[in-house]
């Protein structure tokens, strides 16, 4: 689906309809994350190269993802942070985001706003500012948000999840930058419950048959960003 507006200016406009918050405001305390976006910063600087195709950011959920286990040869960043918010990606972007240049940024993340108290439409607002800041750095990037996973431990907070994930789906379908990978059906078993296979002992966090599972699901959107970034490379 083609853009009904210039990236530039969809990005613009979708700055100018989120609001601006404080990490007061907004319930996020942006600073104690500072010690694990210092470790990015450092790793980047000690990396020969910052060529980056593929960069995962996000909550725990990627933080703990063996990626070159589930993507062997893609060569992709991991930049989880545990217990973050979508909010924390946002506001830290330039540090950790933007120097890699990306052609595609994956993110998992509302997972932990919901369980925090977020209603599923800030969720979804804070999708927008963060779409609106990536491609205001990087306008040919590709956005891809893993959506919010049923859990164990969260079950009861699915419906507001869900009506976010729905929110996130539709932002998602009519921007061709952007690519929503539902990974909730592959989480939950033939009861509509989601599945204790897949899950640690915390019924929270995945085991490698939750990512494998993920992965599944993910891997198509992979080689088809692959094949298009090899047969076009994104612009600097």
């Amino acid at each position: 689906m083609t853009r009904a507006i210039p990236i530039a200016a969809a990005s613009l406009l979708l700055a100018s309809t989120t609001p601006t918050l404080t990490a007061q405001e907004d319930g996020t305390p942006h600073a104690r994350w500072e010690g694990d976006i210092a470790k990015f910063e450092a790793a980047d600087e000690a990396a020969g190269s910052l060529d980056t195709g593929f960069l995962f950011t996000g909550s725990s959920s990627v933080r703990m993802w063996k990626l070159d286990e589930s993507f062997p040869g893609l060569g992709a960043v991991n930049r989880g942070f545990g217990g973050s918010e979508i909010a924390d990606s946002t506001h830290f972007a330039e540090r950790y985001i933007f120097p890699r240049k990306p052609h595609t940024v994956l993110i998992y993340a509302g997972d932990n706003d919901i369980a925090k108290g977020k209603t599923a439409q800030r969720v979804i607002a804070d999708f927008r500012a963060f779409v609106a800041k990536v491609h205001a750095e990087l306008p040919a990037a590709h956005i891809g948000y893993i959506a919010i996973k049923p859990s164990i431990a969260r079950w009861d907070m699915w419906p507001r999840m869900k009506a976010a994930n729905d929110g996130i789906a539709e932002i998602c379908a009519g921007d061709e930058l952007l690519t929503f990978l539902d990974i909730a059906p592959a989480t939950l078993d033939e009861s509509g419950e989601p599945d204790p296979a897949l899950f640690v002992k915390d019924g929270l966090h995945l085991n490698d048959a939750g990512y494998a599972a993920w992965t599944e699901v993910i891997k198509p959107f992979i080689d088809t960003r692959s094949a298009a970034t090899a047969a076009k490379p994104a612009t600097p």
